[in-house]
This record gives structure tokens, sequence and C-alpha cells, in this order.
């Protein structure tokens, strides 16, 4: 079992205050109101809740794909507010990986290829992409695949696909947005273990999930309801 993460420790993602507020029409939605939440290198966090209470909305600013429309957002101590489009492109490409529900694969590409996908922003050269992309399907078990296209593939050998793209860039954060929704239970379990195992080699994992079996076995689970965090519980 890994250590607990060093409290003393500055976090790797830290939140003040976030709300995020959507305009429409004339009237406005809101989906965060006020979150503060600390990440520590290393560790597994689960965020559950109702649907509509926030949850993919409080990922996306995590991950650097949304902006809060109040509040504070640093990554490693540096304010995500105050960096540029380039800047925060390159953020998010060298240090997040992401995990979705429904894999967003490319089916004109070979899954060696769709792999390959977020190297195409690193500036490396192309000689060196399918090396890196074999290395990380050999992490998830799916190396003899990478030559098949994904719609040759099963849901879960899907699904580690897209953990693999998530890894070739060796990211400090990965992202799962609902990783078993989609699939069976034995499944489902597959990747679970899949994702242990990637925290239990030091990356730092955060996953929105309505599956409280997932939840458990995370370190840490924050439970949101309508835009707030209503409790944080340590399994």
């Amino acid at each position: 079992m890994r250590p607990d993460p060093d409290p003393d420790a500055r976090p790797l993602v830290a939140l003040r205050e976030v709300a995020r507020v959507y305009p429409r029409g004339t009237t406005e939605v809101v989906a965060l109101a006020g979150v503060s939440l600390e990440v520590r290198e290393g560790e597994k966090l689960a965020i559950m809740g109702p649907s509509g209470s926030g949850k993919t909305t409080l990922l996306s600013i995590l991950g650097c794909l949304d902006r809060p429309t109040r509040g504070e957002h640093f990554f490693d101590g540096r304010r995500v507010e105050a960096l540029g489009d380039d800047e925060l492109s390159r953020l998010r490409n060298r240090s997040i990986g992401f995990v979705f529900q429904s894999f967003h694969l490319i089916p004109q590409l070979t899954v060696a290829e769709n792999v390959e996908t977020p190297l195409l922003y690193e500036g490396t050269s192309p000689a060196g992409w399918r090396p890196r992309a074999l290395r990380a399907l050999e992490r998830v078990g799916l190396a003899a695949r990478a030559d098949h296209r994904p719609t040759e593939l099963s849901g879960g050998e899907a699904q580690r696909a897209a953990i693999a793209r998530a890894l070739v860039t060796e990211p400090r954060l990965v992202l799962a947005d609902e990783p078993t929704g989609n699939l069976d239970t034995a499944t489902g379990e597959e990747i679970a273990a899949l994702l242990d195992d990637l925290h239990a080699r030091g990356r730092t994992v955060v996953i929105v999930t309505h599956n409280e079996s997932l939840a458990r076995r995370a370190e840490r689970v924050v439970r949101l309801r309508d835009g707030r965090i209503e409790a944080e519980e340590r399994p």
C-alpha cells in the first residue's frame, strides 16, 4: 500500500472558492458555487454526487479544460488563470491525462495511432511516437492490439486504449470521468484494478463516478451537491 500523501507538501492542484456560472438566455446556471479543494501529489481521489451536482464541471476545471467564473485555480503552485492559451495547452498536454466514459477513440486510426495523438502537440520527432505508444499499451496489457481499429475492440479494451492514450505523455495527473460507466461489472473491475495500479506506481488519480464500490477504492471521497462540497470521507 502506498503511504499517505505528505500533508505538508504543496498540493499538486488547489482550488480556492471556485465558482462556475453559465449564462442561459436571461438567466444563469450555477454549476459550482464556491468550491475549495486540494489534491496532493500521489493521491487517489473520487468525486461523487447526483446528476447536476457539478462533478463534470469540477473535473473540467481541474483538467484546465474550463476556467472558473470566480475564484483561483493553482497547478503545482502556478495560478492557472494567469496562463495564456498556449501555456495552458502545454500544461494540459504535458501534465494531465484524460480518460472519458465514451472512450473518444478515432475510428479511422489504429489503436497505436490513437495513443499517439497527444504527442502531436509536443513538438517531438514523430520517429519516437510509436515506441512510446507501444510502451503505454504494454502498461495496460494491450500491446497485441496496437494495429487493430477501435471497432475491433471490446468495451474494456477500448477503455484500456483510452487509458494508454492518457498515459503516453507521462502526466502527473490522470482525470477519469465515469471510467467504468459503459462497462459490465467484470470489465469495470478490470479497469478499476488498472487505475489502482496506476496510483500504486505514483500517479495522481482523480475519478468522477456514481459507483460507490469504485469510489471506496480511493483514499478520499468528495461528495458534491448543488455545486458545493457536501462532505469529504476517507473510506
